[in-house]
Order: C-alpha cells, then structure tokens, then sequence
C-alpha cells in the first residue's frame, strides 16, 4: 500500500472532530497524530516534528487557532498550517493567514475538501 512519508497533526477541542479528520487522513495515507487544544498542540511541537497542521480556529477553554499558530510561529517560524472551522471565514482566520496559515477549510469534513487542502499546502516550497 501506498504510503505518504508525512506528518499531520490534528488540533481541535472536539474529540469526534479529531477522529473524523484523523480517520479522512489516514485513507490519505498520511500519518496522523491528534491533540485536543492549543497548549497541547505547542507542548507537542517541543518534542515532535510534524509537515501540516490541521488547526481548528474556534477551540474552547483556553487557545484559539490564531492564538496557538502565534505561539507555534514562535517555535517553528514556517510550520504550515491549514486553519479549520464549523463557522464562517472569520478577521481572525485571515489573520492566521496573513501570518502565513495556508488555505481555510470549512466544516463539516468533506474527505475530497480536506485532501485537496492538505496536497496544496503540503506542495508548497
């Protein structure tokens, strides 16, 4: 079987979301890790190396998307990210891409949507 040598790491405060994008992404064949907030996402990256994250922008307690790219940038200045959301394109989410968040993918998962996001972004140089 196929497999693609990437990293993905799924962040996003809801646990079946994280499975459902984690289940998409592995039929991909990416390798896929998941965490359930910012501050786990930043914890993780001490430790992990990891190609894309998928980083949900509305997250409760604590970190939202753009807060956790902003301390993500701080570690890892090019980490690419795609920004998630079950609400609309937000200042916020243009914000994260302003910063250098690539293509903003909306809720519900769309297998072909996500894949297509994850290729594109994981493309670029």
């Amino acid at each position: 079987m196929f497999r693609n040598d990437e990293q993905i790491l799924v962040v996003d405060d809801i646990k079946e979301q994280r499975e459902l994008a984690a289940t998409m992404l592995g039929k991909l064949n990416y390798r896929v890790q998941t965490v359930s907030s910012g501050e786990e996402a930043v914890e993780h990256l001490k430790t992990h190396q990891t190609d894309l994250i998928v980083l949900d922008m509305i997250m409760d307690p604590g970190m939202d998307g753009l807060d956790t790219y902003r301390r993500i940038l701080e570690i890892y200045p090019k980490q690419k990210t795609i920004i998630v959301s079950g609400f609309s394109e937000s200042e916020r989410v243009r914000f994260a891409q302003s910063l250098g968040a690539g293509i903003y993918v909306k809720k519900p998962y769309v297998i072909e949507k996500l894949g297509m996001a994850v290729k594109k972004e994981l493309s670029k140089k």
